[in-house]
């Protein structure tokens, strides 16, 4: 499975951004896509997530204000981020979780930058 991102740049404050994950290879053993960031100095940590059924979840700072969406095809994974904050800062990773194994696949990341 390969994810690569898109769509990250630099907004103000209570701008919007979409972020896009693209999915190759063998999608149909990935069960869960999501979302996570990591800013300088801190963990990383989920944004949110969605199931192949279309289950969504997100973390407690998000929602709200960001939503995770698939394409029909299930080959690409977005997040619309609404009412950007600075603390919103941070590299966007996608991530792909496949059945049997749970194994986690990872992009390189897209660099959310949020000005003040």
């Amino acid at each position: 499975v390969q994810l690569v991102e898109s769509g990250g740049g630099l907004v103000q404050s209570g701008g919007s951004l979409r972020l896009s994950c693209a999915v190759s290879g063998d999608i149909f053993s990935i069960n869960r896509m999501g979302w996570y960031r990591q800013a300088p100095g801190k963990q990383r940590e989920l944004v949110a997530t969605i199931t192949s059924s279309g289950t969504t979840n997100y973390g407690d700072s998000v929602k709200g204000r960001f939503t995770i969406s698939r394409d029909n095809t299930k080959t690409t994974v977005y997040l619309q981020l609404n009412s950007l904050k600075v603390e919103d800062t941070a590299v966007y990773y996608c991530n792909a979780r496949v059945v049997p194994t749970a194994m986690l696949y990872w992009g390189q990341g897209t660099q959310v930058t949020v000005s003040s």
